[in-house]
């Protein structure tokens, strides 16, 4: 399907000047700021979708902050702080005649493509090929990561109503039922170094990320996930 990518343009130079302003007016080296957005682009690169653009915007250092000079800021992640969206940095003196630490907020966008809807559908809709449109949206503002390719969308039915322009995800689609009580299904066992298949009967129906109960080999029960068409996981 060929979508054509809709891509909005991005003030670059006037990002790099609001850091330049801020660092100075918080007291810290600018470079330590810069550092500190490089920093936070790159741990978000790392998980972000192939081909994306990372983009790090800084926040505001509280301007009431007069710091004290320091020959060397290290910059770093605090813990438990999100990897990408409002997030926040870490900059520490460590060689000063005045230790300090502060945090600088940054906003971190992943921009890479998503299908959205063309029009707007109500909920019990089912999607379309001619309904897509493909455009470049900021992942780290979405619930969950949205649909970047047809596949698994294509026939897919709304759970709710979504707008013309909105961006599909998982949670605005109804689960996909895999298989029904009483058909032969894959069984899939893994654990601490080990993975097997057998066969087996589904007792309930077998909707999409749901616990399911399936009888294998030798009578017995066991209760897993609906995965695929006709697919169960078991696991830890």
């Amino acid at each position: 399907m060929n979508i054509p990518l809709l891509r909005p343009a991005l003030p670059a130079l006037a990002v790099l000047l609001s850091c330049a302003v801020q660092a100075q007016t918080a007291g810290v080296p600018p470079a330590a700021m810069q550092r500190a957005l490089a920093l936070a682009q790159d741990v978000a690169a790392a998980i972000a979708p192939q081909g994306a653009r990372v983009v790090a915007q800084p926040g505001v250092v509280d301007p009431r902050l007069m710091l004290a000079p320091c020959a060397q800021v290290d910059v770093y992640l605090p813990a438990g702080v999100p990897p990408w969206g409002r997030t926040r940095v870490g900059l520490r003196c460590t060689s000063g005649a005045v230790r300090w630490n502060v945090f600088m907020p940054v906003t971190v966008q992943v921009l890479a493509p998503a299908l959205a809807l063309n029009t707007a559908l109500p909920a019990g809709a089912r999607i379309t090929e001619g309904q897509l449109q493909r455009l470049e949206a900021d992942w780290a503002q979405l619930p969950q990561p949205p649909f970047a390719s047809p596949d698994g969308l294509l026939g897919r039915i709304l759970s709710r109503p979504v707008a013309a322009g909105q961006v599909l995800h998982g949670g605005d689609l109804q689960p996909r039922l895999w298989f029904s009580a009483g058909e032969p299904v894959r069984v899939l066992a893994s654990g601490s170094g080990f993975a097997v298949a057998s066969e087996g009967v589904a007792l309930t129906p077998g909707v999409e990320g749901q616990p399911v109960r399936v009888r294998v080999a030798g009578d017995r029960v066991l209760v897993g996930r609906a995965t695929g068409e006709r697919q169960i996981e078991v696991g830890p």
